[in-house]
């Protein structure tokens, strides 16, 4: 199966709008793009200087992302809390609709992504993929996140896109963990998407013949 969704990498452009989703807040432009910068580079005392000198914390680049989408993509735990202190909004997303969750989630940054939960993050919006962080947790093996995503409440056999739900992905990309993790927690086999396919039969024609003799077996 192919419909696996890349993360865009991070820009270094700010927007400066007035009005609307990416509006800055009144403070130095200069300083916005140094703090934007400095979580691309991953230099928390550069991030640390731009915000004690007034940079807006939910400043966005060119992609729309946010210094705390970038520390989220790049899996710095230490950055993330610092914009989260700093007031960052967890739920902002980029221009491709990525959230700071869902970039947690495929990058298998477990200890960012429960951070992100426990301070607000919402589990059920979609990219312009049309996929949640439970999707990229399951299609890219993250079984840990998985967990963290089911234990707020993220319904184990919600279908997405295609009518796929997070064990299909699993199965799809041959994630044995998150597959074994799902069926833990009750994940139905014999749903289809919207081609009629099982998760096994989706496994199967992936490749992953031992993915799909365990889903057989259930």
């Amino acid at each position: 199966m192919r419909r696996v969704h890349v993360l865009l990498a991070a820009g270094a452009i700010v927007l400066n709008l007035n009005s609307g989703a990416f509006a800055q807040a009144a403070s130095n432009p200069n300083l916005n793009a140094q703090l934007l910068v400095a979580a691309r580079q991953g230099d928390l005392r550069a991030l640390d200087q731009a915000l004690e000198r007034g940079a807006a914390p939910n400043s966005r680049n060119r992609l729309g992302k946010t210094a705390l989408l970038i520390a989220c993509e790049k899996g710095q735990a230490a950055m993330a809390e610092h914009m989260l202190v700093a007031g960052a909004d967890v739920n902002f997303a980029s221009l491709e609709g990525v959230t700071p969750l869902m970039a947690a989630a495929y990058g298998g940054h477990a200890a960012i992504a429960k951070r992100l939960l426990d301070a607000g993050a919402r589990p059920q919006p979609v990219d312009r993929m049309k996929k949640p962080a439970v999707v990229y947790a399951a299609g890219q093996g993250h079984a840990e996140v998985l967990a963290l995503l089911l234990d707020k409440g993220v319904p184990v056999d919600a279908a997405y896109e295609h009518d796929l739900t997070a064990l299909m992905w699993a199965a799809g990309q041959g994630q044995a963990d998150a597959v074994k993790l799902l069926l833990a927690r009750g994940a139905r086999t014999d749903l289809r998407d919207d081609r009629g396919f099982t998760a096994a039969e989706i496994a199967r024609q992936a490749g992953h013949e031992q993915i799909a003799q365990v889903l057989v077996a259930r």
